[in-house]
């Protein structure tokens, strides 16, 4: 499924030039929603987390959808409460003792999103059976219908393309594709509002090098200190900081440990994004961390919020080039700060808990620059 995810996924332009098309038509869908607050503080979540949400959803599905349609602002709602609500006391409590799980209201809530997110997706792939032409692909799902459909007209009834694994893949994609690019963003955003100097600093690179003409992603070779804040962000945001679990599929041993087959492995991503061999301040917002003394932007080997080895961020090349346009278009257009009455300072980098550490709950003014 991993293979065939990964190879339509690029099939469907992921981190290619039609992706960046997408990505920024959003861009602008976004920037209207932040003009309609005038100025005024407002949380950035949700508008953040559709625009996002809509770059997957155009690959899987093939379409884009409104933020005001009901449907598609509740099956992202649910996900990225779900994502909330799974950091919680409640259900790390449950993950030790799973007898509590019928007393447990969040597993309780957590369990109904999940099946009304899947209700969802499934009435969206019906409706994509109905109209399926294998001559014209619109996105993800026809691809596996359409494999799933040669499989079963050659005999092979029993293979991995039934309705089941898409529906999972799908909400894989869906979750994953959204919230963890969402919540970086946000911190950026945030980052910017409690730093007006770096922010400043962005904003004069970007006005020089690219001027009033949307960013594209050539662009980030010619923008080394705006790239550098990128990948700062994401090293100290640090949103999967235990990356998902793996488990062993052989005994292994492994610095002088032996762990056996099957065992539950949690790598710890914060070990070598917070490590203090590696970061000159590792605990601070430090975008000198990825440039050298010319101001040239630097490759670091510790920095993998995308994880390593075969099991390494699906939508790595995707996520990137998300981050940069959105980032990049969002700052040539707005000054972020804080609402009035509260200082930089007081901005709270503390992070509130789930599944991704995201920040806690904050308002920001967009302050047009146009």
């Amino acid at each position: 499924m991993r293979r065939f995810a990964l190879t339509n996924l690029r099939d469907f332009g992921m981190g290619k030039k039609a992706n960046e098309e997408k990505i920024i038509e959003e861009v602008q869908y976004l920037i209207e929603v932040f003009d309609e607050h005038k100025g005024k503080a407002f949380d950035t979540t949700q508008a953040m987390n559709y625009a996002v949400s809509n770059i997957i959803c155009s690959i899987v599905y093939g379409s884009r959808f409104d933020y005001s349609d009901p449907r598609f602002r509740r099956s992202v709602d649910q996900a990225n409460e779900s994502i909330r609500l799974g950091g919680s006391i409640s259900i790390q409590l449950y993950n030790m003792f799973p007898w509590l799980g019928p007393l447990l209201k969040n597993k309780t809530r957590i369990l109904k999103n999940i099946a009304d997110n899947k209700g969802e997706m499934k009435e969206l792939v019906r409706g994509l059976k109905e109209t399926l032409n294998p001559q014209m692909c619109r996105g993800f799902v026809d691809s596996f219908l359409v494999r799933k459909q040669t499989l079963e007209d050659s005999g092979n009834m029993n293979s991995h393309y039934h309705t089941e694994n898409l529906i999972q893949t799908v909400a894989n994609l869906f979750a994953a594709g959204t919230d963890t690019t969402g919540t970086t963003l946000r911190w950026g955003l945030l980052l910017m509002a409690k730093y007006p100097d770096i922010q400043d600093r962005v904003q004069e690179e970007i006005s020089r090098v690219i001027g009033s003409r949307q960013a594209l992603v050539e662009d980030r070779k010619n923008l080394p200190y705006t790239d550098a804040v990128i990948h700062e962000t994401q090293r100290l945001a640090n949103i999967v900081p235990m990356s998902i679990p793996h488990t062993t599929s052989q005994d292994v041993t492994f610095q002088g440990y032996f762990i056996k087959k099957g065992t539950d492995v949690l790598p710890l991503l914060t070990s070598v994004l917070r490590d203090e061999s590696e970061w000159k301040s590792p605990h601070t917002f430090n975008p000198e961390h990825f440039l050298d003394e010319e101001g040239r932007f630097v490759k670091k080997d510790a920095f993998m919020p995308f994880s390593a080895g075969r099991r390494v961020c699906l939508g790595e090349s995707l996520a990137r080039m998300e981050l940069f346009l959105f980032f990049t278009s969002l700052l040539q257009h707005f000054c972020f700060s804080p609402p009035p009455g509260v200082r930089e300072e007081d901005l709270d980098l503390i992070p509130s808990l789930g599944i991704t550490l995201s920040p806690s709950p904050h308002q920001l003014c967009a302050v047009s620059r146009v």
